[in-house]
């Protein structure tokens, strides 16, 4: 590993779980590690924005006071975790990566944050992200932008940016983000770890700044799909028993946006590496609307956006990064009845997408069409031609926002020398096989 890389890039949960359990290490030893990495990694990827040291620390020590009393909570037990900034940490500040909220400190923990305390994990601090979670750049935040430790000249994705990086870089083996759009998978994707987006409403968003409420789900990032698994497991209910994935769809991710062939043709020859049983689906013939999927789901998103954020406007809109406000008033421009329409037209796709989940047990596409751009770029090129950012980091991962369903994303080698991923999308209740397929694939030579 390279001196951008902390102790937590070359440990997985599993395995630091079962030394704690075998004395070979100390949940105060984890602790100190990942406080040592951060001082040391964070100057330059600007992962975290606040790191609560004190608390981390006594956390820490009661976690193996425990062990040692015989109290074992679980895989999570004594392990540090990052928590994105939109998510509240009782007496600690919520900024959301805006200058709006500088000053706003929670009053309690969000629902995510009890289950993981319940389940032994120690919060080390806030992770910086996209202001709002508005973005999947990871570049406009009052905090600065977080850096892909793969190339930090590099974007690292959003909106959870942050806890992409402090996952990717050692800093800690776990942290939480949330993903409206893509963006706990799109960070996932560009620095090279595993992200899961839960179903929507699995994992409960109280305590959470919304962004749009309809498609804002929770999710996880660890090092590999079998810790995603373990940490997930802590926060809602998993089935072991379902039946491995058998049959596999592959969506064609040329037919939904432009992707880049070198991406589309790896991340396909790695389906073809494992030996899988894989089927080409045609979606735009299943799906007529697919060619808009983008832009229903924008309908959803910024409406929904600007009515969580239109007194935020009215009260300083100067204070707003101005790409984002402009996102806002797009939200503020759509008229009802376009909303309405989308609310249909979600609804035709979730069903045409069921019934897909009918005859191929999981779906596989990348989980970007490109390459992490360089930070600041806005109209970067996929095979030759020029794309809009936004839109083009999130056409592969939005549409199950839409529809509500578990996807993950798990590293499956380098172009160019920066990460490239696979996305798998099941339905809801087969998030154990859609586990154990990624960590098949992430297994695969």
């Amino acid at each position: 590993m390279s001196e951008t890389f902390g102790f937590f890039a070359r440990q997985t949960i599993a395995a630091l779980a079962n030394d704690l359990r075998a004395g070979r290490r100390t949940s105060a030893q984890l602790i100190e590690a990942s406080l040592a990495a951060i001082e040391s990694r964070n100057p330059r990827l600007n992962a975290f924005l606040r790191v609560d040291a004190q608390g981390a620390r006594a956390a820490a020590l009661r976690a193996d006071d425990e062990l040692r009393q015989g109290i074992d909570r679980g895989p999570l037990h004594g392990m540090p975790v990052a928590i994105k900034d939109l998510i509240d940490i009782a007496g600690q500040p919520t900024t959301q990566g805006s200058a709006l909220y500088l000053e706003h400190v929670a009053r309690d923990d969000a629902a995510c944050v009890r289950q993981l305390r319940a389940a032994g994990a120690v919060p080390v601090g806030k992770t910086t992200l996209h202001e709002f979670a508005y973005g999947a750049t990871g570049d406009r935040s009052v905090h600065g932008a977080a850096r892909n430790p793969h190339a930090p000249a590099r974007m690292s994705g959003g909106s959870s940016g942050g806890s992409a990086v402090a996952v990717a870089a050692g800093m800690v083996p776990l942290a939480l983000g949330t993903d409206t759009a893509g963006s706990v998978r799109v960070p996932a994707a560009l620095c090279g770890v595993a992200g899961f987006k839960p179903a929507w409403g699995a994992v409960s968003c109280e305590g959470v700044r919304p962004l749009a409420a309809s498609l804002d789900h929770v999710g996880l990032f660890a090092r590999n799909a079998e810790d995603v698994a373990l940490a997930y497991g802590c926060l809602a209910p998993l089935d072991a028993a379902v039946a491995p994935a058998a049959r596999i769809g592959w969506i064609v991710p040329s037919l939904l946006a432009r992707t880049d062939p070198r991406i589309a043709r790896a991340v396909r020859e790695r389906l073809g590496a494992a030996g899988l049983p894989v089927d080409e689906v045609d979606l735009p013939a299943q799906l007529p609307q697919a060619h808009e999927l983008f832009e229903i789901f924008s309908t959803l998103q910024a409406s929904e956006a600007f009515a969580v954020h239109a007194e935020d406007v009215a009260r300083d809109a100067e204070a707003i990064d101005a790409e984002v406000l402009q996102r806002l008033r797009r939200g503020e421009a759509i008229p009802a009845w376009r909303y309405v329409r989308a609310l249909a037209q979600r609804e035709a796709m979730a069903r045409t997408v069921a019934d897909l989940l009918r005859r191929h047990e999981v779906l596989a596409l990348p989980t970007v069409p490109m390459l992490a751009p360089t930070i600041g770029e806005r109209t970067p090129r996929i095979d030759g031609a020029a794309v809009e950012v936004r839109a083009a980091l999130l056409s592969l991962t939005s549409p199950w926002n839409l529809v509500g369903l578990p996807a993950i994303s798990v590293p499956v080698g380098r172009v160019d020398g920066l990460p490239i991923a696979l996305q798998l999308v099941a339905a809801a209740g087969r998030e154990a096989a859609l586990f154990r397929l990624a960590a098949t694939l992430e297994g695969v030579a």
